[in-house]
């Protein structure tokens, strides 16, 4: 089954009340009035390369006609994505030099991605597999999931499998039970971690049988929630959390630093916050990737590492995610947040900034609390 048929299919049976289609082409965005007619020719171009979708209850959220709507610049085409810059690569953080099977990237001895499906419920505009997703992609067939799963059984390190994709929970409720039954049926896997945006792009498909197929005896799960913008935490988006959390599901989040959208620490500092209260644990800081055509996206690191010194200041530590980049080249993730403390001298001592910037000698002299 090609990936749109698979979409269709998967609407059709994951239906809920809102009846609204998805909008997959740029006409009928223009005739959402969600972007501009005079534009119409650019972006059928970008449409042509990077798959377009944006979902009903994401239109929900959009303020037509305000250029610097958070939820239109990451969801509707641009054509500021035709910019293609020499640093920016098709696989911008290395999965193909590391995918020994079909459908499984092996980066990290203890953990591994296993990717069941490449078509999302809308996709997102910074995607660092803009490439890869979207309609035409591949989905596993059956034989070909069966030996990534093989994979994951004759690994014994592998202690953790993400499920990853495109968007895994735009899998109907029963095909994802089988995946994750399978899994748990592993001795050496004990965590399944699921990454997904279907609680903010589609919330109506977080319901009693998808809680179900997450909630799988003798694995733990955790689902990791990408979100970017606190105008993405609606009422549906807010209840879909709430759902998955109140089933005894740990919710962690991941976030994208993106220009224009939340690249300032009040936006980032109202997203964390209001996590926080929805039992959602703020775990990564995306610095962006070497996307093709994401470049207006992307800020340099010490803007990042600037915002996060803010952050550092007035946020409290539960909220405080960890900023990261994806090393280009498959090399993995290191943290890059901004440094405190400054190299030992002979003396064994060194000087360490607090959150305001002020110097203090560490260890102090006898008696004293700073330097």
């Amino acid at each position: 089954m090609r990936a749109c048929e698979t979409e269709r299919a998967q609407e059709r049976e994951g239906a809920h009340e809102d009846t609204r289609r998805t909008s997959r082409r740029v006409s009928e965005l223009v005739d959402q009035g969600l972007v501009a007619r005079g534009e119409m020719e650019a972006l059928e171009r970008v449409a042509e390369r990077f798959s377009v979708a944006i979902t009903p209850d994401l239109v929900d959220l959009v303020t037509p006609g305000d250029p610097n709507d958070p939820i239109a610049k990451q969801f509707l085409p641009s054509k500021r994505e035709l910019r293609i810059l020499p640093e920016e690569r098709v696989d911008p953080i290395g999965d193909d030099p590391h995918t020994p099977v079909k459908g499984i990237t092996h980066r990290y001895p203890d953990r591994l991605l296993l990717k069941p499906v490449h078509v999302c419920p809308a996709y997102c505009r910074f995607c660092f597999r803009r490439e890869k997703v979207g309609p035409g992609s591949e989905v596993l067939s059956r034989e070909e999931l069966a030996a990534a799963i093989d994979y994951v059984r004759a690994h014994e390190e592998v202690w953790e499998v993400i499920l990853s994709g495109g968007d895994p929970l735009i899998l109907p409720p029963r095909k994802l039970a089988e995946i994750t039954a399978a899994l748990a049926a592993i001795p050496h896997v004990r965590i399944l971690r699921v990454h997904t945006r279907v609680p903010v792009m589609d919330p109506g498909r977080i319901d009693a049988a998808m809680i179900a197929a997450l909630h799988v005896p003798d694995l733990t799960t955790y689902v990791v929630l990408h979100t970017n913008h606190p105008r993405e935490l609606g009422p549906k988006a807010r209840e879909a959390c709430t759902r998955i959390v109140d089933a005894g599901i740990p919710m962690l989040s991941q976030t994208v630093l993106l220009r224009g959208v939340n690249a300032d620490a009040e936006t980032l500092k109202a997203l964390f916050r209001e996590l926080v209260v929805l039992r959602v644990k703020p775990y990564y800081l995306h610095h962006g990737d070497l996307a093709v055509g994401t470049g207006h996206f992307r800020t340099s690191i010490a803007e990042g590492q600037s915002i996060l010194r803010e952050l550092r200041q007035n946020l409290s530590g539960i909220a405080q995610p960890t900023y990261v980049l994806d090393i280009p080249g498959g090399y993995g993730k290191v943290p890059i947040g901004p440094g405190y403390l400054g190299p030992e001298g002979e003396d064994g001592r060194r000087t360490v900034e607090d959150p305001w910037g002020r110097r203090h000698v560490y260890p102090p002299g006898s008696g004293k609390t700073g330097g």
